[in-house]
């Protein structure tokens, strides 16, 4: 054969690559508003930068008339590209080529191109639109996902995992994604569940329908499991890419830093009023966060489950930082078993990738009520305690209002290792509210007064001014300084500049035991 009918036999073959299932099927997915998942890949990636490995790859099942079927890259699609002229490596999977079921040579693509990530330092992408595991394959699919899920679990910490769920993701398929650091999906078009609905209504009688079960609002909204919901396809990759911009490629480097054109030393009046006069009354927490960021932008995440505290990355001086922040707007801002396993699990990723954190705090306790403790609100609520203890990135707290009980310790109070501690002149920071302290220390003593409420009053007045205020902490070194709120921006960009070469480390270990 001479050399260009050669080249001819590699055109031919990598065409037949490129056609996967067929132009039937890739317009039956864009009826479905899918994008095919070469066309995912190339919207996700920098123009031309993509680089595909196994392009040529074909399973190896002969069993169910599969001998008889194969198609080159056998319905996975892996490389490597840029993002923002940043390398990463890439999978998605073909739903037009056996519905994207994982197979063992395709699990084997997606394998190498992990531990070439890892090797590299660089972030993995998932494009997960898939079936599960390929039936006619039996235990072969089934080693192929748990030699994934062991280099997610390898590599977790060292390069960013990302899990954009852009159709079915059901079974074994979805342990992946949850053990990646974030989970996208699209909605109507995408869902998630260990058993579907069929199954559901056989075991257990119920019936709901797939996107009830395990859709984008749901996982958004009520189980946590997803971080962003989607309208689309393109919104989705948009939002890997701008995810991406936050943080490092590996664990061994920082964030990547912009040009900042919004004045480090800015100053809004508008905090000075922000906090209502009366305690009990809500504000907006991220009317505070949007304030003082760079340019006003705060890229939430979780942002529809467990409100009560917020999450999310902003710039100060155009540096990456995570913030945590409680909001008053919703349940008081108190911290509940949902908010408290959402706080974790962000701080642990910032501290994973040396992301400084930002807390803003202003929170009553947590949640009281039987469904709460019997949730376990010690264990979860100690989940948050221990990743704000255990991380060793710079720390950074602002109370804004309220700091009472247990709750002012877990929220990166300065006894757990946070670097600099502001407080507004608002801050209540006391083992709890002045009400409530009165009516348990002073109670024999206004049950025998002659008008119990005026006194009461009197005593929480007292209350109030000796201790729920931020100087009795200030006085002990608790809190480093009492500032004014229009100054915020100005101070945490100061304290960031003087953490930057901040070194701390944890005592040896193999590792923690965290309450999970």
């Amino acid at each position: 054969m001479k050399l260009d009918e050669k080249i001819a036999e590699l055109k031919k073959r990598d065409q037949m690559a490129e056609e996967g299932g067929g132009a039937k099927r890739r317009e039956r997915q864009h009826k479905e508003g899918k994008m095919s998942a070469r066309e995912r890949v190339e919207f996700l990636l920098d123009e031309g930068t993509f680089e595909e490995t196994d392009k040529l790859v074909t399973h190896r099942c002969y069993n169910f008339g599969m001998a008889d079927q194969k198609i080159y890259g056998d319905g996975f699609i892996t490389g490597y590209g840029r993002v923002e002229g940043r390398l990463v490596f890439v999978f998605a999977q073909d739903f037009t080529v056996f519905g994207g079921s994982l197979s063992e040579t395709n699990a084997a693509k997606i394998v190498k191109i992990m531990d070439l990530a890892a090797k590299m330092g660089a972030p993995v992408i998932g494009l997960n639109d898939s079936g599960g595991a390929r039936i006619q394959e039996g235990v072969m699919s089934l080693a192929g996902y748990a030699d994934i899920f062991l280099r997610n679990t390898l590599y977790s910490g060292v390069v960013p995992q990302i899990s954009a769920i852009m159709g079915p993701c059901a079974g074994g398929a979805v342990y992946s994604p949850a053990i990646t650091d974030f989970i996208l999906m699209v909605d109507q078009t995408s869902y998630m569940f260990i058993t579907g609905p069929d199954v559901i209504k056989t075991v257990t009688h119920e019936e709901v329908t797939k996107d009830q079960l395990g859709g984008a609002h749901t996982h958004n909204e009520t189980s946590g499991v997803a971080h962003f919901m989607c309208r689309d396809d393109a919104e989705c990759l948009s939002m890997v890419r701008e995810l991406l911009s936050f943080i490092p490629s590996n664990n061994l480097e920082d964030p990547p830093r912009k040009t900042c054109t919004d004045p480090i030393d800015r100053v809004d009046a508008k905090l000075d009023t922000i906090i209502p006069d009366q305690s009990n009354m809500p504000y907006d927490m991220k009317d505070v966060i949007h304030t003082v960021v760079d340019d006003g932008y705060f890229f939430e995440i979780h942002e529809h489950y467990a409100k009560n505290i917020v999450v999310g990355f902003a710039r100060f001086n155009g540096k990456p930082v995570g913030i945590v922040a409680n909001q008053p707007a919703m349940l008081a801002g108190t911290l509940d078993i949902n908010a408290s396993v959402k706080g974790a699990r962000f701080v642990r990723f910032c501290d994973c990738f040396n992301i400084p954190l930002v807390t803003f705090e202003d929170v009553p306790g947590f949640l009281p009520g039987t469904q709460q403790e019997y949730g376990g609100i010690i264990r979860h609520g100690a989940k948050l305690l221990y990743a704000f203890a255990e991380a060793t990135v710079p720390k950074v707290t602002v109370i804004t209002r309220k700091a009472y009980g247990g709750a002012y310790c877990v929220m990166a109070s300065k006894h757990i290792r946070t670097d600099v501690n502001y407080a507004w002149p608002s801050a209540e920071i006391a083992v709890m509210g002045p009400e409530g302290a009165v009516d348990i220390v002073y109670k024999r003593e206004l049950d025998g007064a002659k008008n119990r409420e005026a006194a009461r009053q009197e005593k929480i007045e007292e209350f109030r001014d000796t201790l729920a205020n931020p100087y009795v902490a200030a006085d002990r070194g608790f809190v480093d300084a009492v500032i004014q709120p229009r100054e915020t921006r100005k101070k945490l960009i100061q304290a960031l500049e003087m953490l930057e070469t901040k070194r701390d480390k944890n005592p040896p270990k193999k590792h923690g035991n965290i309450p999970l």
